[in-house]
This record gives C-alpha cells, sequence and structure tokens, in this order.
C-alpha cells in the first residue's frame, strides 16, 4: 500500500530556489502545488502560473507559457528563470523548450519537464530533472550534478529502506511525550553521563532542528557540555546550502566537535556519524532531522530521533530508537528564515532548564 508521496513538481521546485533562481512559471493549472508554491514566495522567489484550463488540456497552452515568462520579464527584471511543467501540460505534450525560445528574452532560462507520475514514485527524480536542465542552461557543472544525483538517488534509497516508502501504511504517531524525554536528557547531564547530539538535518530545516544546540549547554552544564556532531561543511554544497551551514555553525552554542559533511549529504553523513559515535561509546545519542540515516541498532546506549514526519516514528522504533519525538512542519517553519527557528522540543528543554 503506497502513501501520498512528496511531488517531483514540487522538488523540481525546491531544486530551483537552491540554484537561487528569480522566478519560476510553473504551466499546469493555478491549483497545482499551490502549498509550495505560496511557501517559495517566502524564500523571495516569484512564482507565477500559466493557469490551464480545460480547452487547453485540448487545444496546448503554448503561447500562455511564452505570455507568462515575458510579463514576468518585464515585471521582475530576473537573472534566472525558471519553467517548470505539470501533469497537464506533460500529458498533452507541451514543448516548453520552444515557448521559452519563442518569448525572446534577455533572461536566463531553465526549462524542467517534470510531473507528478514517474513510475517509481521518487520525488528525487524532479529534483534530478532540474539538476540536468540547469546544467545545460550553465548554471551548474557535471561535477556538481553528478555529486547531487548520487545523493538523491541515495536519499530515495534510504526512504525505501528505512523510511516512509517501504511500501506498507504507516499509522501517522506523534511520538513520545516531549517533557519526558527532555527531563531524560537533563537528568543524564546532570549525572554526569555523555551526551552525544547528531545533526543530521536536510538543508534548510537545520535552523530548526539546530535549535536544541543553541541552548547553552556549556553554560548549564560547564564540565559535562554535549558532544556536537553535524553536517554543517561549508565548503559542500551550493551557495545557498553552504550559507546555511555557515549560519548555523555561528549561531550554536559551541563550535561542532565533529563535521560529518554538507547540508545536503544527509543520507550518507549519518554513516560516518555512526562511526564517530561508536569511538565515543556515549550514555545518551539524539539524532535530529533525518534519523533514520544512523543506522543505531549498532549502538549499545540510549537513542533518541527527533523527526518531522508522524509517519516515521514507527519505522523509527523499528530501527531501533529508544524514544521518537516529532517535530511538525518543519520544511514550512524554515522556509525563507534566515537563522536558527525556534523549535518545540528546544523550548521544552529551555523551559525545564530555567525552571
Amino acid at each position: 500500500m503506497i502513501h501520498p508521496r512528496p511531488s517531483p513538481i514540487a522538488a523540481a521546485l525546491y531544486t530551483l530556489r537552491d540554484m537561487e533562481v528569480d522566478v519560476i512559471v510553473m504551466h499546469g493549472p493555478a491549483g497545482c502545488c499551490f502549498r509550495t508554491g505560496r511557501l517559495l514566495e517566502d524564500e523571495g522567489i516569484r512564482v507565477i502560473t500559466t493557469a490551464m484550463g480545460e480547452n487547453d488540456y485540448i487545444f496546448g497552452a503554448a503561447q500562455k507559457l511564452t505570455d507568462a515568462i515575458i510579463e514576468a520579464d518585464e515585471k521582475f527584471h530576473p537573472k534566472n528563470i525558471g519553467v517548470v511543467g505539470t501533469c497537464a501540460s506533460m500529458i498533452i505534450g507541451e514543448n516548453m523548450h520552444d515557448a521559452a525560445r519563442d518569448a525572446g528574452v534577455g533572461a536566463n532560462i531553465i526549462v524542467v519537464e517534470s510531473h507528478a507520475g514517474y513510475a517509481d514514485g521518487d520525488n528525487t527524480a524532479g529534483a534530478i530533472l532540474a539538476l540536468n536542465a540547469a546544467k545545460e542552461s550553465g548554471i551548474i557543472d557535471d561535477e556538481e550534478v553528478e555529486r547531487q544525483t548520487v545523493m538523491l538517488e541515495k536519499a530515495t534509497e534510504l526512504e525505501k529502506s528505512r523510511g516512509m516508502a517501504k511500501g506498507e501504511y504507516i499509522q501517522p504517531d506523534y511520538g513520545d511525550n516531549k517533557v519526558k524525554i527532555a527531563k531524560i536528557i537533563l537528568d543524564a547531564l546532570e549525572n554526569g553521563k555523555k551526551v552525544s547530539i547528531v545533526l543530521n538535518a536536510k538543508k534548510e530545516t537545520s535552523y530548526l532542528f539546530a535549535d536544541i544546540m543553541k541552548i547553552p549547554w556549556s553554560k548549564y552544564y560547564p564540565d559535562n557540555t554535549p558532544v556536537f556532531i553535524g553536517n554543517l561543511d561549508e565548503n559542500i554544497g551550493l551557495p545557498y546550502i553552504k550559507h546555511h551551514a555557515i549560519v548555523v555553525n555561528e549561531s550554536v552554542d559551541k563550535k561542532m566537535d565533529y563535521i560529518t559533511g554538507g547540508l545536503d549529504e544527509y543520507p550518507v553523513t549519518g554513516d560516518k556519524a555512526l562511526e564517530i559515535l561508536k569511538d565515543l561509546e556515549s550514555d545518551l545519542v539524539i539524532v535530529l532531522g533525518v534519523p533514520h540515516a544512523v543506522d543505531v541498532s549498532q549502538l549499545d546506549t540510549t537513542t533518541i530521533a527527533l523527526t518531522d514526519g508522524p509517519r516515521l516514528v514507527k519505522p523509527l522504533r523499528d530501527m531501533g530508537f529508544t524514544y521518537v519525538v516529532t517535530e511538525l512542519d518543519a520544511h514550512s517553519k524554515t522556509l525563507g528564515a534566515k537563522g536558527i527557528v525556534a523549535s518545540e522540543f528546544a523550548e521544552t528543554l529551555r523551559g525545564l532548564l530555567e525552571s
């Protein structure tokens, strides 16, 4: 039984965002990926649509696309315009490349022929299409496309093996009580136990999951500060992603004790974090963001996962996490954020520390 999954169209939109396009034109109905488009407006990206209707599904809407590109160019004066296909435009075989050329604008146009009906159902297909389209437009080079494609394929493998895309129906579960789990963490620190906090977050969601690392642990526990491990390499990824790593590194309580890789390498940085954790032999391990990338079944210790997916709670428990805490709406809370965003779980910890 297959769950509704994130759309390849949305993945294409987010990938264009990572490449800092100025305007995105969606060639499809006005309601297609409405929420994603609205959220991207918070990032400063102008998202418009050709608003295809019933007649367009029969007779085509190439002229609508050309007109939308011309209007976007005149109104916003963008350097880069992304044109993203939808199920409607792709099913009828719209030639978006010709429509883009007919617009004759000076902006660089990245045409992504995406839809939501790929046979394997993987949303990462849309991201890979966007990467290849950007390469054709000269935005990124072959090496970066290859690196990110590998990461996206590994992300898909991770979700299918340990996450929400395993094929079975998973009942939403909102995890363990935040106060209870917060007390477990504080009790461990007060009793001199070694606590390791692993940030294994995806891109901008690091602004929320790293909030726990912003707590002044060195003030409250100067002789027993938690070990910080994070995928916060400031030299890996597109400039947009590198900037997130820089901001998080500058915002947390102390310098990372260990760096596992970049913010777009979350499918594989969990493996490096695991090797570090094996050597540390911590009494308590907390994994934030994409916790299922860390195979805690290989650790003989108490483990806590912090995830944004209610349907990930059961898989995380099946993996061996002792406790699972959910932090809802991480994507919507962090889109457009310029720094650390308060998380409910970190706020719970702060409340107990200050009481």
